[in-house]
């Protein structure tokens, strides 16, 4: 039996024996898998060295000289809520800290854990931690591990962000008293599927959460399918998100001081680089030694941004494969400031990459229009929610079904166009830089996009709250 918690009362959730019997097999493998977890972190650590960081702390073992997070001090920090905050990976990372933020103006004080799965979550959430703030990794999800977990960190409350619902680490909470819920829940119809096909062990992991926040009306549907306490649609966090300031101003200073438009392929996956550079290519009579001058009069800086740092290199080196030369942000200084960058001593044509975290904002508002990654190969897109709060235009390919329905609220609203492939939306964004009054309407209705469904943060902010001062 696991239990689902409401506002400050206990109700049991009834398991069919099948499901008790999935559960049991499902915490039995993950038992057994521990070595092969800790084989492919010793892999994964050769190339993100954030890998191979407190690899006992994830399976809850925590040092003798690591004292209790939260062991009493004296200084009434002891009695402050001790709010759990998961967040797997980058992008998680990035939303956490929008809810983190209206979470400390309605919860002052209170004393915040961090936890992760990725190097490079554990690196984007390190960014928000204030004094006081503690980080770690999930542990792995087996009985043993989560309950040494909960047991050093003592959290009042568990906050699960987007898709990371685990049944053992769901069970164990539910059975230590540690409300869990999840925010700014989504579910596609690909993962809603699979998790049908597993509803023995999906139903009590989804059951056994105290409440669920989801993005949209078909998240809702799809999350109460499967047992869910989904309190409603409040929108994506993302959307209360405000770019950095500081980036935006340095991306419009080299806006103005660079003669040609910028296009951009964001959040790029594997496969999606080399098309883009082939397509191109073809556009500009460049690469078997043609020439070095686009065929447009409107000539046009290309502009690359991987989704993940760790194949930063491999895309430099396909770039310059295809013969062009490469110029990483990391190399730029103060040269965009002063309109250089577009062509290499060489004389070759030069494309832009972005190997740098944190700065999409940056990227978004240095660039005229943005393609967007993820959409151009069958692996559900990217969020185009940063693009539109910084007024930047976007061209999205066939695949979006992780963000089905902000893809489709988005060509509604007219701040961004779908297309078929990358050659086709190679032309939209050439199309787009050479009409400034189509851009600009572009641009426009991006603002007015991201402005206008503002306002989750601070309602799941609010329900954590009441959650903590039920218990």
């Amino acid at each position: 039996m696991t239990f689902a918690r409401g506002a400050g009362a206990v109700v049991p959730v009834e398991l069919s024996w099948r499901e008790r019997l999935a559960l049991w097999v499902y915490g039995a493998a993950m038992r057994l898998a521990r070595p092969l977890l800790l084989r492919k972190l010793k892999r994964r650590a050769e190339s993100e060295p954030g890998y191979a960081h407190d690899v006992p702390a994830r399976f809850g073992c925590y040092g003798a000289k690591e004292t209790d997070a939260h062991a009493p001090t004296g200084n009434g920090l002891a009695d402050a809520p001790r709010v759990w905050v998961h967040a797997v990976s980058l992008g998680e990372a990035r939303t956490a800290a929008i809810l983190l933020a209206a979470l400390r103006e309605q919860v002052p004080g209170m004393r915040l854990l961090l936890t992760h799965t990725t190097a490079t979550g554990w690196a984007e959430g390190s960014r928000h931690l204030v004094a006081g703030d503690l980080q770690t990794w999930l542990p792995w999800d087996d009985a043993d591990a989560v309950t040494r977990f909960l047991h050093h960190f003592r959290p009042d409350i568990g906050v699960l962000m987007e898709t990371e619902v685990w049944p053992v680490l769901v069970r164990t909470c539910a059975g230590q008293g540690v409300p869990l819920v999840l925010a700014n829940a989504r579910l596609n119809q690909r993962s809603w599927r699979q998790a049908c096909r597993l509803r023995w062990l999906s139903r009590p992991a989804y059951a056994g959460l105290a409440a669920v926040w989801a993005q949209s009306a078909a998240d809702v549907q799809r999350l109460t399918d499967l047992g869910a306490p989904v309190g409603g649609a409040w929108g994506n966090l993302k959307f209360d998100a405000h770019p950095d300031p500081g980036q935006c101003l340095q991306a419009r200073q080299w806006r103005q001081a660079q003669p040609r438009p910028v296009v951009m392929l964001a959040s790029s996956r594997a496969g999606e680089e080399l098309e883009f550079v082939k397509q191109i290519s073809a556009l500009t009579l460049y690469g078997k030694g043609l020439s070095a001058t686009f065929s447009d009069e409107s000539p046009v800086q290309w502009l690359i941004v991987p989704r993940h740092p760790q194949r930063f290199d491999e895309v430099a080196d396909l770039i310059r494969a295809q013969g062009w030369d490469c110029w990483r942000r990391s190399e730029w200084g103060d040269c965009l400031s002063q309109g250089r960058g577009t062509v290499s001593e060489q004389g070759k044509p030069v494309i832009w990459l972005g190997d740098s975290l944190g700065e999409m904002a940056l990227y978004y508002s240095l660039a005229d229009v943005a393609l967007l990654g993820g959409s151009f190969e069958p692996l559900g897109g990217q969020n185009l929610i940063e693009a539109a709060a910084c007024g930047c235009p976007v061209v999205l390919g066939p695949h979006t079904f992780n963000f089905a329905e902000v893809s489709d609220q988005a060509v509604m609203a007219g701040a961004a166009r779908r297309v078929v492939d990358l050659g086709q939306g190679v032309q939209a964004a050439l199309h787009c830089v050479s009409d400034p009054d189509a851009r600009q309407a572009a641009v426009q209705a991006a603002l007015g996009f991201a402005h206008a469904h503002r306002g989750a943060a601070a309602r799941t902010a609010q329900a954590i709250t009441q959650l903590l001062t039920a218990r």
